[in-house]
């Protein structure tokens, strides 16, 4: 009975290995503190034959990151069918799929960048962001965002990064329940922004306006309506002050329930 051999890779499938490998290391470590041994250990392989795959440490994890930021920039892209609303939250089912899937992968992409001070790796992990706000504002039919809009975008696109880190960290609330979160978050984010900028009003108005009313969308409105129901009085009334004692009419009763 033969023990102890160990079975010899291909090209590809080694560069893999090492790829994988890295990306475990770097999600635990920054890159600095990520030794070519430490690789090498990790592998079952010496330390010379990582040389011959890759030049250096660098190399090795800006690969990595590009590797994780093709595969996540791809869970962007869905058919445009279907209310905003289903397509986003189709995406955020994606998204965290390849963020559970692929833990290492996204911890070492979001977190190593800035540490490792790569400014490939850093512009590595910028495609992505961009990527996702080119793939929202498509979805949008948007072409040319103004600044209200973009930082909107923008912005929650970081919110759905620190969201999956965090839930990576601790996962005490259910995938779902975030997901259906991100989504709302987002349309919550366009509501705000759409009440002081027409360019936003627009685009939300008629996204609104294909969105079912059991849908994301729906629910937000009927949550929201019932959580500032009776919250606020008349115009120039203190919240929670009623309406005048003198001077006015049961009709202007407009914080009265319903």
């Amino acid at each position: 009975m033969t023990t102890g051999v160990r079975r010899r890779m291909g090209v590809e499938e080694r560069r893999q290995q090492l790829l994988d490998v890295a990306l475990r290391l770097f999600s635990d470590r920054s890159p600095e503190n990520v030794s070519i041994d430490d690789i090498a250990t990790a592998a079952g392989i010496s330390r010379p034959l990582v040389y011959h795959y890759f030049p250096g440490k660098y190399s090795l994890y800006e690969a990595a990151v590009r590797r994780a930021a093709d595969e996540l920039s791809a869970r962007f892209s869905v058919p445009h069918e279907g209310p905003f609303s289903s397509r986003l939250l189709l995406v955020m089912d994606r998204y965290f799929d390849f963020v559970e899937q692929h833990a290492p992968g996204f911890s070492a992409l979001l977190r190593g960048g800035s540490a490792a001070g790569s400014m490939r790796a850093d512009a590595v992990i910028d495609e992505v962001r961009q990527a996702a706000y080119e793939q929202l504002l498509a979805h949008l039919e948007v072409s040319e965002p103004g600044p209200r809009m973009a930082l909107v975008i923008r912005s929650w696109v970081g919110v759905a990064e620190t969201t999956a880190l965090s839930w990576l960290e601790e996962r005490s609330i259910p995938r779902g329940e975030l997901e259906l979160r991100l989504v709302h978050e987002l349309l919550a984010l366009a509501a705000v922004t759409a009440a002081f900028d027409e360019e936003t009003a627009r685009v939300f108005r008629r996204v609104a306006g294909q969105e079912p009313a059991d849908g994301p969308f729906g629910e937000l409105v009927e949550r929201l309506s019932a959580l500032t129901a009776g919250a606020f009085g008349a115009p120039g009334t203190p919240a929670g002050a009623g309406p005048a004692s003198s001077g006015g009419t049961p009709d202007s009763d407009v914080g009265g329930s319903r």
